[in-house]
């Protein structure tokens, strides 16, 4: 189905009890997060269902958390014969999507998400750096405000979520400043995220370095149906593109969400699918989709009440 989308969102969708509902009725679910246990000699499982918060917050827990979940909730999903022609993945939510479309194995990348989130984490020290949300702001007013900012140190564009909805991060005197400007060029708000690093700056080129060299440990193919990347903010192009490069890249590039948004809507992608722990790309996705006038269905599975609707809703086709 050239017109449905898988999606699959990255951090900050962490929750304790994320995915125990599926797991607890579908065996399918259930296989997922007990092959995560015995590949990666971590309770996973335990993890995601009990926590603790504290410790499922850590980045290279919530890497392998959020991912193993999101697959989790694929199989359920497949079990009903749902597929999709197209996918793409917020962030870590790449890894889930390059599962689905066969370029990487779920055995490979739980370890590798998990290895990532603790290159991510280690590498700019604790406290000096920072990110920070913008609203109620056009592209090229935040990219101002950036430009604003820079003779205080390093600060880029991180995110670029949906219209009106942007990321910037970097040191924090900068980052500081620029939500200040935010504010007072008539941003609807601006705060700073509770993460541990100015994740996707070139502040972690180092970890993209060392990322790449675990790359060269794992089996790495092209994806088997249309695949839409972060770095690129389109279709992946066997041949034109070198997947490895671009996952290295995108440890230190910005989420170019609201322009891989764009090239699907118009390849005529007119159904999104979230499989994850929260709507959070649902939401996106629906802004973006306004913003192009576009008519379009996004569904979130991540629970038994959600996948209940997004049943409900794929009868009503038939």
């Amino acid at each position: 189905m050239k017109n449905v989308a898988f999606v699959f969102p990255g951090q900050a969708t962490q929750y304790v009890g994320m995915g125990e509902e599926l797991a607890t009725k579908y065996k399918e679910a259930a296989e997922v997060y007990e092959m995560a246990n015995d590949i990666t000699g971590t309770d996973i499982r335990k993890l995601c269902f009990e926590g603790p918060e504290e410790e499922l917050v850590k980045t290279e827990n919530s890497q392998p958390t959020i991912h193993t979940t999101s697959l989790a909730i694929l199989k359920v999903v497949e079990k009903y014969g749902f597929r999709g022609g197209v996918t793409a993945g917020f962030s870590l939510g790449q890894y889930s999507a390059l599962v689905y479309a066969g370029a990487l194995k779920y055995e490979d990348t739980v370890k590798l998400v998990k290895i990532r989130g603790r290159l991510m984490q280690d590498a700019v020290p604790m406290g000096l750096g920072k990110m920070c949300w913008i609203t109620g702001l056009s592209r090229e007013e935040v990219l101002q405000i950036v430009e604003d900012s820079k003779h205080l140190g390093h600060i880029e564009p991180s995110n670029f979520n949906c219209p009106g909805q942007y990321i910037v991060a970097g040191y924090n005197a900068p980052v500081e400043y620029a939500q200040k400007l935010a504010l007072e060029r008539g941003a609807k708000g601006a705060d700073f995220l509770k993460v541990s690093g100015p994740f996707h700056t070139r502040l972690l080129y180092d970890a993209g370095v060392k990322l790449r060299e675990e790359l060269e440990k794992i089996e790495v193919g092209n994806p088997q149906i249309g695949y839409v990347d972060n770095v690129l903010g389109d279709y992946f192009q066997t041949g034109k593109h070198d997947l490895k490069e671009l996952l290295k890249e995108h440890v230190y590039k910005a989420v170019m969400w609201e322009d891989s948004m764009n090239s699907m809507l118009e390849a005529g992608v007119d159904t999104f699918i979230e499989l994850g722990s929260k709507n959070i790309l649902t939401n996106l996705n629906i802004r973006c989709a306004e913003e192009k006038k576009k008519q379009v269905r996004c569904f979130n599975v991540r629970d038994i009440e959600t996948l209940e609707n997004f049943l409900r809703a794929m009868e009503n086709d038939k």
